[in-house]
Formats: structure tokens, C-alpha cells, sequence
């Protein structure tokens, strides 16, 4: 596993304790993702921790603050594969201060209903982030949420 490019995403929510939306961050650049949907975030950089990175991420990116929740678990040991050379580990992020707006490499920010699963799905991700939506809607459905509380 070394030698990968270690990246960070946001899966930005409304409520941590009770997500209903989520906020999702078009492309603008490079030009093979632009118009497409992503998980806000970026490249850790060499001595950071991931969390810190994150954090730093979506300040650069969104102009946000945000307290982090539980790490959505990757396909591997060092996350989700987003191609032969990087991995991506992802994190329930709620927005604490600030005003989300598309400052760094997104045209576009829009608040998606997590129960529309349909909806959520038919956004045109980027290839590699499809997974991931797909295991995160999983992880938050009410059956999910209703057995971590109980």
C-alpha cells in the first residue's frame, strides 16, 4: 500500500445525529470530472493527519468548519480505490461555521435528500465516489441509524 496518494472526502451532512441531506460539490477542473458530482476534499499533505487534512479541505474548498463523525469504512485497509494509484477515506462531516460556497475547483454546491436514494444515485459522480455513495446511503437508512442508537 505505499506509495499511494492518500486522499480525504466530506460527506457533508445536515445533522450527524439525523442526516436528511447531504451536500454534494460539482467539478469544474481537471476537464475528464468537470460537470460531475464528488465528495469535497483533496490530497493529504506529506506529516498531516487525515482528519486534519479534511478539515483544511473543506475550509480551502467550501469556506466551512466542521465537526467530524464516524469514518464511513473503505473497501480496503487504506480506504475506498479511486484509481491504481490513490485511495480515499471518507468522513461524516457537520457543518459547525461558515457559509458553504464553491470556492476551489466546483462550479456548483447543492443539499441532496439522502432519502431519495434514487435522486442521490442519479447525479453524474465521478466513477470512483458511485461506491461510495452507495455504501454510505446504506449506512445512514433509518435501519441503520435505528440499530446504532439501540
Amino acid at each position: 500500500m505505499t506509495g499511494l496518494i492518500q486522499v480525504v472526502g466530506g460527506a457533508v451532512v445536515d445533522s450527524l445525529t439525523e442526516p436528511a441531506r447531504m451536500l454534494v460539490a460539482r467539478r469544474s477542473a481537471p476537464e475528464q470530472f468537470a460537470g460531475m458530482w464528488e465528495f469535497p476534499g483533496g490530497k493529504i499533505e506529506p506529516g498531516e493527519a487525515p482528519e486534519a487534512a479534511l478539515h483544511r479541505e473543506l475550509r480551502e474548498e467550501l469556506g466551512i468548519g466542521v465537526r467530524l463523525g464516524s469514518e464511513l469504512p473503505g473497501e480496503t485497509e487504506a480506504g475506498w480505490p479511486l484509481n491504481a494509484r490513490a485511495t480515499m477515506r471518507v468522513w461524516l462531516a457537520e457543518i459547525t461555521d461558515g457559509e458553504p460556497h464553491p470556492l476551489e475547483d466546483h462550479d456548483e454546491l447543492r443539499w441532496v435528500g439522502l432519502a431519495d436514494h434514487a435522486g442521490v444515485l442519479g447525479l453524474p459522480w465521478i466513477p470512483a465516489d458511485y461506491p461510495i455513495v452507495q455504501a454510505l446511503l446504506r449506512s445512514i437508512s433509518p435501519e441503520a441509524l435505528t440499530s446504532r442508537t439501540s
